[in-house]
């Protein structure tokens, strides 16, 4: 049986132990809170090798002097490419080239990234988007817009808010809110976030035809993620593929995720 003293000092090593845990836990909180974009973001350093008949397009438009790697064909077709987080977009341009060879491909390189000036942000690449976009379909008719890990979310808002041809999602989330849940459950990230990348938000706007991409093993998106997506867009807009024993990075080494790609580009003629 405890003494009072004895009970007592019980009482405060708990609450002072508490206490420590309380302030660990906000510390984190914090930590979290401040440096949340260099966790989300991570620039690739400014690329010194162009791929031999590409050019270097600067988009101007949003303020930010971005650069935008441009592989031009002739005729009416364009695809766009947004990259993952810690993607050089230019090494993804071999496979697009092939899978779709009567488009001109560009290939942006976010804020930050590639040589393009700024810093990330949610509403930052969201605008650049758009702007890629307008400047792209000027010169194009039909514009195909592929978003990749990060930039499935930006795609995703993008054909929320204009008239994209055709919407190909790779390795794609619900939002980032839901993976950073999972993964770090113990945390309030729903409160903690700036930058949500909410693309189940924006599915519902998309009417063009979509495809959604995921890798079987997928070790940062789940398909769970990319299921939850799908059931985002109207009935009938979307469709998932599911590349077996694939993972995040690893997809497009398969060659069912290139004969998924391929099998877009007749539907187009």
């Amino acid at each position: 049986m405890f003494t009072i003293p004895k009970l007592a000092s019980w009482r405060h090593n708990v609450s002072g132990l508490l206490i420590f845990i309380a302030i660990v836990y906000a510390g984190i909180c914090l930590f979290l809170y401040v440096f949340q974009r260099s966790l989300i973001y991570f620039p690739v350093a400014e690329v010194s090798f162009r791929p031999p008949g590409t050019s270097l397009m600067t988009l101007s438009a949003t303020g930010s002097e971005l650069r935008v790697t441009v592989l031009q064909r002739d005729g009416r077709e364009a695809l766009i490419y947004f990259g993952g987080n810690a993607e050089d977009v230019t090494a993804s341009l071999p496979e697009l080239a092939s899978s779709f060879p009567r488009h001109s491909i560009y290939l942006m390189h976010y804020r930050g990234y590639g040589g393009s000036a700024g810093k990330p942000t949610e509403a930052g690449l969201f605008a650049d988007a758009l702007a890629l976009f307008d400047s792209v379909k000027a010169e194009h008719e039909d514009v195909v817009v592929v978003g990749r890990s990060l930039g499935s979310g930006v795609a995703t808002y993008l054909a929320s808010q204009r008239p994209v041809a055709r919407l190909v999602l790779v390795t794609p989330f619900d939002s980032i809110v839901a993976v950073a849940r999972q993964q770090f459950g113990w945390l309030p990230v729903q409160w903690l976030l700036r930058d949500r990348f909410e693309s189940t938000r924006y599915a519902p706007e998309v009417s063009a035809p979509t495809l959604l991409i995921a890798a079987e093993h997928d070790e940062i998106i789940p398909t769970a993620n990319s299921k939850k997506l799908l059931s985002s867009f109207k009935p009938g807009v979307a469709a998932l593929k599911i590349v077996p024993d694939a993972g995040h990075n690893t997809i497009s080494m398969s060659p069912d995720y290139r004969r998924y790609l391929s099998e877009l580009e007749p539907g187009e003629r």
